[in-house]
C-alpha cells in the first residue's frame, strides 16, 4: 500500500506576497456520523433530472458573495546608513533621494454578507496585513464599500467586517444547519479565484469533521474546486444557504486538486452573533487536559479503536470533574456526534457554549457510558499570573507567566507545575540564550520551580553561573551560562 506523503496546505487567498503555505500531514480520518434527522434525500430519478441547473440556486446566493480587496502600506526598514551625513542622502528618508519609504500590499479573498445590514463573513488570513490598512468590498452590482474589522480570531480564521449601506439593505444570505450534512450532499463554491471575478463551482461534501487541518476547528471537505482568491467565499447548499467558509485547499502546484475544506457554518455562525453583541467567542472550559488518540496510544490501552480523545488530567474543582470524568477515559462522541480527536471534542464543546450541559460518551475499562458535563466559562489569569522580565539574568526579556490550566491548553501543554514563558523580545538575552514560547521553566539554581513566586526571588540573587532546567515539548534541557 502506498505511504502517506506530505501534502501541502494552502490558504487560498492571494496577494502581493503570494499564497500562504503550511505542510501538514495528510490526514484522512473517519467523518463523523450526524445524529441530526435528516430528510429524505434521493438520487437523480430521470434524465431529465440530471440536466436540471443551479441557476435559481446562484441567482439566489450569488449576490450575497463579495470581494475583498486588503491594501496594506509597510514602513520600509530604515538603512544603517540613514544617520550618516554623506550617505543618509542615498539610504535616509529624505523625500528627495528618491528611495521609496513605504510599500504597499494588496491581497484578495472573498466574504459573505450574512445580514442585511452589511455584516460580511471573511476568513482572517485575507485581511491579516502589516502597518495601515485599508478594506475595500465591493458586490456582485459592481458597487463598492470601505469596510472595518469588527472582529477577528486567527485559530479559527474567521473574521468579521461591516460595510454602512446609508440604510440601504444588502442582499444577504442566511445560514444552514451544518451539522445536518451529509457526505455526499450537493453544494456549490461562490468567489472570487485568481482575481478573474465571481465564479461558482459545484461538487459534493466529500467528509465532515475534518480535523488537524489549520487551526483549532473541524472542516466540511468538498470536491467543489477551490482556488487561491477563494478564502472568505460560500459553500452553499441546495437551497442557496451558507453552510461553510471556503478557507484552504490540499494542493502541490497551488490549484484545486478537489480536495478543499470549509469552516462549518454552525461555528461562523457563533462569532457572527458575538461580534454583534460586542464579545469575545471563547472555549467553554472543560476542565480537562485530553490528548487525541494514536496508534501507540491505542496499543497501550488495549483498544482497538484509533480515534477518540484520552482524559489525560482532570482538573481539581473543574466541570469534567464535577461530572465525574475520570484519567484514562475516552471520550469518543460529544453530544451524539462521533469525535477523531480532541480537536473535535474542543469543536462540538465550543459549538455546545459555556453554561450549557455537554454530554460526552466514553469508553471506561473497555464499556462505554455517558458522563454529562456542565461547560464552564474558562478562569481567567490575573495580572499577577503574568510577569515581564528583565535584568542581569538569561530570561531578559522574557514574558512569563503561572501554567494555570487554562493557560497550558491554549499553549498545548501538559506539564501541571513550573513557569511558562509566554514569549520573548528580540535582540534580548532571552532570545540569545535561544529561549522560546512554550518553553516550561522547572528549575533554577537547583531549586524546583512551581510558579512565579519560587522564580522571581531567585532571578534577583546574583549568580556566577546560571543553571537553568527547561522542559521543551516533553524533553528536558539544561541551560548554564556565567552570571
Amino acid at each position: 500500500m502506498q505511504s502517506l506523503k506530505t501534502r501541502t496546505l494552502l490558504l487560498v487567498a492571494s496577494g502581493a506576497a503570494g499564497l500562504a503555505v503550511l505542510a501538514v500531514a495528510a490526514l484522512f480520518l473517519m467523518p463523523a456520523s450526524s445524529p441530526v434527522s435528516a430528510q429524505k434525500k434521493e438520487p437523480p430519478q430521470s434524465r431529465e433530472a440530471v440536466q436540471s441547473s443551479f441557476a435559481p440556486i446562484v441567482k439566489k446566493a450569488a449576490p450575497a458573495v463579495v470581494n475583498v480587496y486588503v491594501s496594506s502600506r509597510v514602513r520600509m526598514s530604515r538603512s544603517p546608513f540613514a544617520d550618516d551625513p554623506f550617505f543618509g542622502r542615498f539610504f535616509g528618508d529624505d523625500p528627495d533621494s528618491g528611495m521609496p519609504r513605504e510599500r504597499v500590499q494588496n491581497s484578495l479573498g472573498s466574504g459573505v454578507i450574512v445580514s442585511p445590514d452589511g455584516v460580511i463573513v471573511t476568513n482572517t488570513h485575507v485581511i491579516k496585513a502589516r502597518g495601515e490598512t485599508e478594506i475595500r468590498v465591493a458586490l456582485s452590482d459592481q458597487r463598492e464599500f470601505d469596510a472595518k474589522i469588527v472582529a477577528q480570531d486567527e485559530k479559527t480564521d474567521i473574521a468579521i467586517l461591516k460595510i454602512e449601506g446609508n440604510g440601504e439593505d444588502f442582499p444577504f444570505m442566511r445560514f444552514a444547519n451544518s451539522d445536518a450534512l451529509e457526505v455526499g450532499d450537493l453544494v456549490l463554491a461562490i468567489g472570487n479565484p485568481f482575481g478573474v471575478g465571481q465564479t461558482v463551482t459545484s461538487g459534493i461534501v466529500s467528509a465532515l469533521a475534518r480535523s488537524q487541518i489549520a487551526s483549532d476547528a473541524v472542516f466540511i471537505q468538498t470536491d467543489a474546486a477551490i482556488n487561491p482568491g477563494n478564502s472568505g467565499g460560500a459553500l452553499v447548499d441546495v437551497k442557496g444557504r451558507l453552510v461553510g467558509i471556503n478557507t484552504a485547499i490540499f494542493s502541490r502546484s497551488g490549484g484545486s486538486n478537489g480536495i478543499g475544506f470549509a469552516i462549518p457554518s454552525n461555528l461562523v455562525r457563533l462569532h457572527v452573533d458575538g461580534a454583534r453583541e460586542g464579545r469575545k467567542v471563547e472555549r467553554p472550559w472543560l476542565g480537562a487536559r485530553l490528548q487525541s488518540m494514536d496508534r501507540d496510544m491505542a496499543e497501550a490501552l488495549g483498544v482497538a479503536r484509533i480515534s477518540g480523545a484520552v482524559v489525560m488530567r482532570v482538573y481539581d474543582n473543574g466541570p469534567a470533574a464535577a461530572g465525574g470524568l475520570q484519567p484514562g477515559d475516552i471520550v469518543i462522541k460529544a453530544d451524539g456526534f462521533d469525535v477523531a480527536d480532541a480537536r473535535g471534542v474542543n469543536y462540538r464543546l465550543t459549538t455546545r457554549g459555556a453554561g450549557n450541559v455537554s454530554r460526552l460518551t466514553v469508553l471506561r475499562a473497555g464499556s462505554e457510558m455517558e458522563v454529562e458535563v456542565r461547560l464552564a466559562t474558562p478562569p481567567e489569569p490575573t495580572r499577577d499570573d503574568y510577569r515581564n522580565l528583565s535584568g542581569p539574568h538569561p530570561l531578559d526579556g522574557a514574558r512569563v507567566a503561572n501554567l494555570l490550566p487554562t493557560i497550558a491548553e491554549d499553549m498545548e501543554l501538559d506539564l501541571e507545575d513550573g513557569v511558562v514563558v509566554v514569549s520573548v523580545r528580540r535582540r534580548s538575552l532571552a532570545q540569545q540564550y535561544g529561549f522560546r514560547p512554550g518553553d516550561v521553566i522547572t528549575e533554577v539554581a537547583g531549586q524546583k520551580i512551581i510558579a512565579l513566586g519560587d522564580l522571581l526571588p531567585l532571578l534577583e540573587r546574583r549568580q556566577r553561573i546560571w543553571q537553568m532546567t527547561v522542559n521543551r515539548g516533553g524533553r528536558e534541557l539544561e541551560l548554564r551560562v556565567p552570571g
